[in-house]
Order: structure tokens, then sequence, then C-alpha cells
């Protein structure tokens, strides 16, 4: 099932006293966070929306100005707080690509239709995207993002397929 709302980010501290929020950022690029007006902050399993006024860096954190939040003691308000943005507000991705939301869970099936398990987590090796799949008992099978593993994706389907390499298992 696709991901309505996709996570961004997360506040994890305040900056300064004028009420910017520090922000642990979710995506690759975040020079993403410069082409929003407004971002979604989930508060109290809440979604509310909130103006970007600014967006400055420090080292690998984004530090946003939101409109209603003018100082430290507003901002402290919001820490663990993670933003949100709508699906339609994303990025158009690439032809083959896909959002790690919208992997997580699907069915993970061999060539020959033997169910593996799910979609736990994927995570960057540095190399390649590593997708971790879970079965029902728990066991975990890493397999990397490679187009001779990974054959087909099926997310209307929720399905993915692969081809085990030697030594995969």
């Amino acid at each position: 099932m696709k991901q309505e709302y996709f996570e961004i980010g997360q506040i994890v501290n305040t900056f300064g006293i004028k009420g910017f929020v520090k922000v642990v950022p979710f995506t690759d690029d975040i020079s993403r966070f410069e082409e929003l007006k407004n971002i979604l902050v989930e508060k109290n399993k809440k979604l509310i929306e909130m103006e970007i006024e600014e967006v400055k860096y420090h080292k690998n954190f984004v530090l946003l100005k939101l409109k209603g939040i003018e100082d430290i003691n507003e901002a402290e308000k919001y820490k663990t707080c993670y933003l949100k943005i709508h699906r339609d507000n994303a990025r158009k991705l690439p032809e083959g690509t896909y959002f790690i939301a919208d992997l997580i869970g699907l069915n993970v099936y061999t060539e020959d239709g033997t169910l593996l398990g799910k979609v736990d987590d994927i995570y960057n090796s540095g190399a390649n995207d590593i997708y971790v799949i879970k079965d029902e008992l728990g066991k975990q099978i890493l397999l990397p993002a490679l187009k001779k593993v990974i054959k087909q994706i099926d997310i209307d389907n929720e399905k993915i397929i692969v081809h085990l390499l030697e030594g995969l298992i």
C-alpha cells in the first residue's frame, strides 16, 4: 500500500533562542527543505501544518524557523516530533526507483514462488542499498539491491521477486 505521507526528518533539539528547531534529515538531499513552503509536524499523533520561514544548515542538521515558534521555550515543545510531507509534495523519482516507505512491508518471493518474508528495513551500505527481509519467525535475510538480485518490484500487488545468488542465504 502506498504511503500517503513521508517522514523527512525529526526535530531533535532547539537551536539558539529565536525559535529555530534542529532537524535530523531523513532525505538524501537536505537542500530539499528549501523547496518546501509548509511542512507537517506530527505532535501527539496529529499532523499540524506549519509554514517554513527560514532554512539553515549546521553540520549534518537542518535548522528550521517555523512560523508561530518564536522562542526557545516554544521550540522546546516540538522536540522529538517527526516532520512529514504529503506524497504529492515529494520529488518525482527516476524510473525504476522507489520510496523506501513504499517498499517496507512488501512480500518477498524467490523466482520459483517461495515466500522469503517481508521487507523489514532498508539501509545503505555505501556501495548499494541492503534490503532486510524478515520471515514470520523473525529470521533475517540481507539482500543487496542489485539488478541481478532484485528481479521485479510490484508495488500494486505488494510483492518483490528476487533471484538468490549462491552464498546469499
